[in-house]
């Protein structure tokens, strides 16, 4: 039988509120948002645009993003978020739409605040 000395951290709740850096490839440029999460929403600030999502945590490490004001049937979708490892000011994530887990994406948020 094998076991793993290794354990993955997940220490979730100091990412439930503060503020946020998330960058990522766009079109061959590297772009960068910034956001704000408390208890009931979280408002993103990207390349001059404010948009705000309200914010149901299903667990500790798990939350449904529902944007406030879509502008499109894509912005109706919310989107389901997992924390999968937590560092000392970082989370690695994985993201998508509600039902669609084929698209699956993974991202690396930075704590500012």
């Amino acid at each position: 039988m094998l076991t793993s000395c290794y354990t993955v951290e997940r220490d979730c709740i100091p990412f439930h509120q503060g503020t946020f850096e998330f960058s990522q490839i766009i079109n061959g440029s590297m772009k960068t948002s910034t956001f704000t999460r408390d208890s009931l929403y979280e408002i993103e600030r990207f390349e001059g645009k404010i948009d705000t999502a309200s914010i149901r945590w299903v667990n500790d490490c798990e939350c449904i993003l529902t944007k406030i004001n879509p502008t499109s049937n894509q912005d109706k979708r919310p989107i389901q978020i997992k924390i999968i490892s937590t560092q000392d000011n970082s989370y690695t994530f994985e993201y998508s739409l509600v039902g669609d887990s084929k698209n699956t994406q993974r991202g690396t948020i930075q704590k500012i605040q």
